[in-house]
């Protein structure tokens, strides 16, 4: 039975150490270049520093290398990749084909959710080319994860926390046609999450200047039981640009949850070593989100995913508005609001207000801070109102939040050149340290014990815990610092020992090219190279079309589709199991136009598949 693993993000050194620290089993981190988050790149030096911090505990590192490659950056990135495998990384996870044509170290490789995993096929195909693990797109519900489970035997990897693409990733060429940023490339301008308005054919404004491509923020917490019996072992946490706090709490929460479900029968154990301990309660909704959706895992009726009305956080929902008196905000519960936290509430659609709080007092009536004068036509009663900032969390986060223990088991005897210290930890790892001292007849024996357990037991600030000290030698009295000598040189030869027994994944031999199950491609295949062309030719591909970032197709080109629609969000689904949640007419399914500013897109739907597509206007 497989073990199961969190998988946290790591913007830089720091944070894949606290990702670790919070319970992580594996951390993904970007190096200097090829990673889809150029602004998250890092060192091979810090990534090896993380490696052989992870690796203490058993948890492993892996390199996000999933852009697109150009041919002058194949010879680089075969450099850069030999020095990741050098500096202790445990595995790749890439979207170019052309690496497969490589000659490369015997390191792991992972299917990143930029090469479009939506299909038994497709997964298929990519564990016959030799790939480690698929992760999956996000979009899958729960029926398709394990459609894909019974087709294939590969490791699959899941999203269960973080922001959405509203594309499907790796198929989202909407930042490049807009201003050659391209999502392929690691350069994403985010052009979902401006505002922009929707018109008919005949130009008349459907809906103005809101966020109508901006999705809420994935949630899956209440759901790894069934992506387990799915067939899911690696549970991701979206975030290589989030916060240090971030970071902390949605590590910490899931830790919590999947060590509960753990708990409860699955056989499964965690993927790495050690116990943490946190100093807080870990919540997700005081750190960054635009609300929560489990996004299509239920079903085709995901209920609502949108964002329209801003793509900043929202936070945590406090209370509705009872009234407004003498500027001073009444909610309808009780609450915990205190000076110094921001709040937030939705007044026009499309628009956000907000104020940081002043005082509470008694009565809980809440004062605006500043200048801020509150209206009330901004808050009518029923508003309901968020926390988006909680002064209290974030100093509290802004500390030490938790602890991560490897438990072990000591044995102090002695020895013929004098006394020995031993042990064994939680995975069965030993070590051994001597101390070449005579020792002195203890006067007290009960003191010379107490003093033996006392300064063998400071194990501090490492990552060790005592579990049990068995004292075996007779009472002598030992100097204090011949004793702390004897335990930092068992923890030292321990944490190499522990080093040398962390177990990198195995690499099969490359197999034999399979035929690809099309002849013909079009720009999204994102073949960027020469050696991604030559990997889809040796699978049979007669006819591939070069990527997009390379010859951007002309106008009418889809540079976006996505399961998100538009006319659902608004109420005006023609389906059957949709109601009309809008008092406003319904358009009919012709086209209509997003615009921002100089920019125009057509949008289609094509509700047989239950998607959406956004083109070039052509």
């Amino acid at each position: 039975m497989s073990c199961l693993e969190l998988l946290a993000p790591a913007k830089n050194m720091e944070f894949g150490k606290a990702a670790v620290d919070h319970g992580a089993d594996a951390v993904y981190i970007g190096p200097e270049r090829f990673g889809a988050r150029a602004a998250a790149g890092n060192s091979v030096a810090d990534i090896e520093a993380l490696c052989t911090y992870a690796h203490r505990y058993f948890a492993r590192v892996y390199a996000a290398f999933n852009t697109l490659l150009f041919d002058h950056e194949l010879e680089p990135a075969r450099r850069l990749i030999q020095q990741l495998y050098h500096a202790g990384v445990d595995a790749l996870i890439i979207q170019d084909m052309g690496l497969l044509e490589m000659d490369l170290p015997p390191i792991p490789l992972f299917a990143s959710t930029q090469t479009d995993n939506r299909t038994p096929e497709k997964v298929r195909f990519l564990e016959q080319s030799g790939f480690s693990r698929v992760i999956l797109a996000r979009e899958l519900p729960l029926a398709a994860v394990k459609q894909i489970r019974d087709a294939t035997s590969v490791d699959l990897e899941a999203f269960v926390h973080g922001a959405l693409c509203v594309g499907y990733s790796g198929q989202c060429y909407m930042s490049a046609a807009i201003g050659g940023r391209s999502a392929n490339r690691g350069a994403c301008g985010q052009p979902c999450r401006l505002a922009w308005t929707l018109e008919d054919k005949q130009g008349t404004t459907l809906c103005e200047n809101r966020h109508l491509l901006s999705l809420k923020d994935m949630n899956r917490a209440d759901f790894l039981a069934d992506l387990v019996r799915a067939g899911i072992t690696s549970f991701k946490i979206e975030g290589r640009l989030k916060s240090l706090d971030y970071v902390k709490n949605i590590t910490g929460f899931y830790r919590q949850r999947l060590d509960a479900l753990i708990k409860t029968g699955f056989s499964q154990s965690c993927a790495s070593s050690g116990r943490t301990t946190f100093f807080f309660t870990p919540d997700p909704r005081k750190s960054f989100n635009r609300g929560f959706t489990d996004y299509f895992l239920s079903g085709s009726s995901p209920g609502s995913i949108a964002a329209f009305d801003t793509p900043k956080s929202v936070g945590e929902p406090v209370g509705q508005v009872k009234q407004i008196k003498n500027q001073a905000l009444v909610l309808d519960r009780v609450h915990d609001l205190r000076p110094g936290d921001g709040i937030c509430f939705p007044t026009a659609p499309g628009r956000l207000k907000g104020f940081y709080v002043n005082r509470v007092d008694e009565n809980a009536f809440v004062f605006p801070s500043g200048r801020t004068r509150i209206h009330k036509d901004d808050l009518p009663k029923g508003t309901m109102v968020f926390r988006n900032h909680d002064l209290g969390f974030a100093r509290l986060m802004a500390g030490m939040t938790a602890q991560r223990k490897i438990s072990l088991d000591m044995k102090f005897c002695e020895h013929p050149q004098g006394f020995e210290l031993s042990c064994v930890d939680e995975d069965n790892i030993q070590a051994r340290a001597l101390l070449c001292v005579p020792g002195e007849p203890a006067r007290n024996p009960n003191t010379a014990r107490a003093a033996i357990e006392k300064q063998l037991g400071k194990l501090g600030n490492t990552c060790f815990l005592m579990n049990r000290l068995e004292i075996l030698s007779k009472p002598v009295f030992l100097p204090a610092a011949d004793l702390n000598r004897l335990r930092r040189d068992l923890l030292d030869c321990l944490e190499k020992n522990r080093l040398k027994a962390h177990a990198r994944l195995s690499v099969a031999p490359r197999p034999v090219p399979v035929s690809f199950y099309r002849a013909d491609l079009d720009f999204r295949a994102n073949a960027a190279n020469h050696l991604a062309v030559q990997f889809y030719k040796k699978r049979g591909v007669t006819s591939i079309d070069p990527a997009f970032e390379c010859a951007p197709p002309g106008p009418g080109t889809p540079v976006m589709t996505t399961k998100h629609c538009i006319r659902r969000s608004l109420g005006w689904c023609s389906g059957k199991a949709e109601k009309n949640r809008s008092n406003s007419p319904q358009p009919s399914l012709a086209p209509l136009f997003l615009t921002h500013g100089k920019h125009r897109f057509q949008v289609t739907f094509h509700c047989r598949e239950c998607e959406m597509q956004i083109r070039t206007e052509g």
